[in-house]
């Protein structure tokens, strides 16, 4: 990928000591094409004016009716994604970074253009072998090595991970300014360690109502932490990696443990996962499963394939393959095709295809 650097401080060598270099990136990709979702419908919600009585005698003032709207099966999608990461290191080189990222998509469920936003900055210490994030931050199944495989589809919307249904610490991208949380790694020869936590306060949240702020829930809530450890070895031309985390949220602790093995051997290369998702829901809970793979077809074509599912009824069941050829530059075309699929919902077709350049 390529970067543009502004340098605030050049290295400049006076007397066997060198100043610390520091500066700013910018970094990142546009894509653009057409997506195509089977049955793709959204919500929509419509204030209706005045005071109404219902069934129960309650009186309403400007009730919302909210209800589910078919929408367009194949629309135009997109996104422009801007990394911007400040940096500096001292003179005993330790690197200090902080990067935001602007970001604009397309909605997903009508197809048309929203805004670029900009999210909660991460900043990081680099030292070494050592690196430690805060602020928006990945988690350790965020940065596990092969935990997301080979993704199919120019929107990525397909991969083996599939299955799992725990929510784990990621970065994140748009307004949302994502946890504020610390991401620990420390890597050594072939070793790889990482740890993160999130720590979730109880709070009062509230909605307005006819001009009153009312209370949905209290400070007495219990908190939800959110805690994960991992380890990574690579031997040869394959990487494993192992994954634990859990959620301490009024008295349940949902947790998530994944296995990843991946490597390459010429042009295949192929990944497999599995993992103990233990959400505490019945819908969700159980064992969910995976493996991807990617082949080179000569110098500018590389075939894809993905394949996810789980053991609950509701684990969605993904299978897609896809393409992506080079067209040198930093740009590409991508496209996929595949099925979205659980025991308890109706099977829907998903497909894409479009252009990525990398800036």
């Amino acid at each position: 990928m390529k970067k543009v650097l502004f340098a605030s401080t050049a290295l400049i060598a006076t007397a066997g000591v060198a100043a610390a270099e520091s500066g700013v990136n910018f970094s990142g990709y546009g894509r653009f094409g057409v997506g195509y979702l089977e049955d793709r419908s959204f919500s929509t919600t419509t204030v209706i004016e005045g005071t109404f009585t219902t069934a129960g005698g309650a009186v309403v003032t400007d009730p919302t009716v909210t209800a589910a709207v078919e929408g367009t099966d194949t629309i135009l999608v997109s996104r422009f994604r801007l990394n911007i990461d400040g940096f500096t290191e001292t003179d005993g080189g330790v690197r200090f970074e902080g990067r935001v990222r602007l970001q604009a998509d397309e909605n997903s469920a009508t197809g048309e253009a929203n805004n670029a936003q900009l999210n909660g900055a991460r900043f990081s210490v680099i030292y070494g072998g050592l690196r430690v994030d805060a602020g928006n931050v990945a988690g350790s199944f965020d940065n596990l090595a092969n935990y997301y495989g080979n993704e199919v589809g120019l929107e990525l919307f397909a991969g083996q991970y599939s299955g799992v249904d725990y929510s784990f610490l990621s970065y994140v991208s748009g307004s949302n300014p994502g946890a504020n949380a610390v991401f620990f790694q420390y890597a050594v020869g072939d070793f790889a360690f990482g740890a993160s936590y999130d720590q979730q306060d109880p709070v009062t949240r509230t909605i307005t109502a006819n001009g009153a702020d009312v209370p949905i829930f209290t400070a007495e809530t219990d908190s939800a932490d959110r805690w994960d450890v991992s380890a990574t070895y690579t031997f040869n031309n394959i990487t494993a990696a192992l994954a634990y985390g859990q959620t301490d949220a009024d008295g349940d602790k949902p947790s998530l443990t994944v296995l990843t093995l991946g490597g390459e051997w010429g042009d295949f290369g192929g990944t497999l996962f599995v993992a103990d998702d233990n959400t505490e829901v019945d819908a969700t809970d159980g064992t969910a499963w995976g493996l991807s793979a990617s082949y080179n077809v000569g110098a500018a074509t590389t075939l894809l394939f993905a394949y996810g599912d789980g053991s609950a009824d509701a684990d969605t069941q993904q299978i897609a393959i896809g393409a992506i050829y080079d067209l040198g530059g930093g740009a590409s075309l991508r496209g996929g095709i595949g099925q979205n699929d659980c025991s308890v919902c109706d099977s829907r077709i998903q497909a894409d295809f479009g252009a990525q350049f990398n800036f």
